[in-house]
């Protein structure tokens, strides 16, 4: 992917409620780093540079150059912890990436072509969005942004499925290799409108 994401952190010591409290106060999120062959690391990121990755949606499912005190590191943001009523980040924990190993993460799903599509311009119908991402599997050098989900030949009364989904190579959805169509989940579908007029009225008798 041509977007690139660097972010500066620094180690620290203090763990607990009271030391997350002072760094937030400091403008400094909280984190930790783990996996691989290296043992866990808690790190301090800058605030402002955090937020300012969030803005993209290409955070949240693309490789990250973690620098930790000029140490260089391969991550991907595994979980995001916001405030409740302010929404803004709070903790966060990155997963090391190693190129020979496969990673599971949640990407975004991009439905296209959803007002052009058979059920909604030819029929009449509204598109309902029932998942907006879904977890994959895959190396990292594979991991796409985004899977798209083309809508244009989807008709009124239609459902589509994880298995609508078309995928890269080398990337799958691990929840469909239980082989149970319970495990296949709905994505989107196209639904008639209530309440919608299917004949023009005539005039009302006097």
């Amino acid at each position: 992917m041509s977007t690139n994401f660097n972010l500066n952190a620094q180690n620290r010591d203090l763990h607990g409620k009271g030391a997350s409290r002072r760094l937030r106060h400091l403008a400094q999120v909280p984190a930790i780093v783990y996996g691989g062959t290296e043992p866990a690391q808690s790190i301090a990121i800058p605030f402002k540079d955090l937020v300012k990755s969030l803005e993209s949606e290409a955070f949240y499912s693309h490789i990250l150059t973690l620098n930790v005190n000029g140490q260089i590191q391969q991550v991907i943001l595994k979980a995001l912890q916001r405030h409740p009523a302010k929404g803004f980040p709070m903790h966060a924990d990155f997963l090391r990436v190693d190129a020979t190993h496969a990673i599971t993460v949640r990407v975004p799903l991009h439905f296209i072509n959803q007002e052009s599509s058979i059920g909604v311009k030819q029929q009449g119908g509204a598109v309902s969005i029932i998942v907006n991402d879904v977890e994959i599997s895959t190396l990292p050098g594979n991991l796409p942004e985004y899977l798209e989900v083309d809508m244009a030949n989807v008709s009124i009364g239609t459902t589509l499925h994880m298995s609508d989904i078309k995928l890269p190579e080398g990337v799958t959805i691990p929840e469909l290799g239980h082989g149970d169509a319970d495990h296949n989940h709905a994505i989107a579908n196209i639904h008639a409108v209530i309440g919608a007029a299917t004949d023009e009225e005539g005039p009302a008798e006097a």
